[in-house]
């Protein structure tokens, strides 16, 4: 009588199935910022302009504005951010990489530390440091992860980082513009249709983090409303002081 084994097939499955999100990408924090940073920094520019009493017209120049000059500025400072830290970490590799041709022995000697000091026998640390430093790309990768915390192959990307900042601040920055290029005159749809993005971006959000949606949804609803009510209040005041 053969004997079915009912484990294996669960251990596979869970292996299959054990996935985790892609945290060290460089899309997700600059696309989710900017789409953010251009739904509440517009928002709060069109209604302090709007609280000078001043045309629609006006209202929508001040906003497609915004959009341009946001989304330029977005795009560069994450290009410039995100290829200084590439170069620092690339510079960082350039070091190891001289000090595992000109002391291999030495760094040799390091990573089997590393593995002691991590609870792995003194025998067996020495062997898997000597077994993986007999590749030198391999060893180098195995150095930055261990000293560095850094994946040599998992480096971010600046042009990601830039066209994420840029298209996400523009697709933000753009809610408020909308209805008055449909046609509306009044400021009430825009305040209303950045309001329901600034509540759509929150709960998307929450699905990459711990977050509840609608908490999530609510807190971006409560922060990018008090810009706008701030802003509005300000841009009345200084309309009736300038006029």
């Amino acid at each position: 009588m053969a004997i079915i084994d009912i484990e294996a097939p669960l251990h596979e499955a869970h292996r299959d199935n054990h996935t985790h999100r892609d945290v060290n990408g460089g899309w997700l924090r600059p696309a989710v910022f900017g789409a953010m940073d251009g739904l509440v920094s517009n928002l709060a520019l069109m209604t302090g302009v709007a609280g000078g009493a001043v045309s629609p017209r006006t209202i929508v120049l001040t906003g497609l504005a915004g959009l341009a000059a946001g989304a330029f500025s977005m795009a560069a400072g994450e290009y410039t951010s995100v290829a200084s830290q590439r170069e620092l970490v690339e510079a960082e590799l350039d070091v190891e990489r001289r000090e595992l041709r000109k002391h291999p022995k030495d760094e040799e000697a390091e990573l089997a530390a590393l593995y002691e000091a991590r609870g792995v026998d003194a025998d067996l640390a020495r062997k898997v440091a000597g077994q993986l430093s007999r590749d030198p790309e391999q060893a180098l990768e195995i150095h930055a992860r261990e000293e560095l915390g850094i994946d040599p192959s998992d480096l971010p990307s600046p042009l990601v980082a830039a066209v994420s900042s840029f298209g996400s601040f523009a697709l933000g920055a753009l809610l408020p513009v909308l209805p008055y290029l449909l046609g509306a005159s009044a400021l009430w749809p825009a305040v209303v249709l950045a309001l329901f993005g600034l509540f759509a971006c929150g709960a998307v959000v929450a699905r990459v983090t711990a977050r509840t949606w609608w908490y999530s949804g609510l807190r971006q609803l409560a922060l990018g409303g008090a810009a706008a009510g701030v802003t509005y209040v300000l841009g009345s005041l200084f309309g009736t002081a300038v006029g």
